[in-house]
């Protein structure tokens, strides 16, 4: 046996491999039962925080055209300008910056005019308010034959809905 010849002794022992090892305990047997309804009067079930019928209808109409506007203006078909009052200044940047973008790449300036063939169109609009003040949207927004999503946080700032996020997918 030479001098540097040494024996290796294992730390740890062999682990046996489990049949569920790397996957998700995932429960498989169905469910039949539809999910509980909220007792709250006008609450949907996707509400953190009990939601007055009308006030969230008046929330998602405005959301509604809000969001149509964003797209507009992403599309090169209204100045960035438009939104700046419900708008925080970080997400004005970005909608200002997307706008930009876009109409630079087709050659023109932002805001003076249709920059994309087919103007936007939001379809829906999903609303859950997460607070009295806090309102998360999603919105369906329809280019032609494709579709996006857009999502949208609204908080009250200042006494009004102010955009406080948006992120286009």
């Amino acid at each position: 046996m030479s001098p540097f010849h040494e024996k290796v002794v294992p730390l740890h022992g062999a682990v046996p491999v489990a049949s569920v090892q790397g996957t998700l305990a995932l429960d498989l047997h169905p469910q039949h039962d539809p999910p509980e309804v909220s007792p709250a009067v006008g609450r949907c079930s996707g509400d953190v925080v009990p939601i007055d019928r009308r006030a969230r209808d008046r929330l998602e109409q405005w959301a509604h055209r809000y969001a149509q506007a964003a797209v507009e203006i992403v599309g090169g078909d209204r100045p960035v300008t438009q939104l700046l009052r419900w708008t925080v200044p970080r997400v004005y940047a970005d909608l200002s910056r997307r706008a930009q973008l876009v109409a630079r790449s087709v050659g023109q300036q932002a805001g003076q005019g249709r920059v994309q063939a087919v103007r936007p169109q939001v379809v829906g609009v999903r609303t859950c308010f997460v607070a009295r003040e806090a309102a998360e949207v999603s919105a369906h927004v329809r280019y032609g034959h494709r579709s996006r999503a857009v999502a949208l946080r609204f908080e009250v700032r200042e006494g009004r809905w102010q955009c406080v996020a948006m992120e286009f997918a």
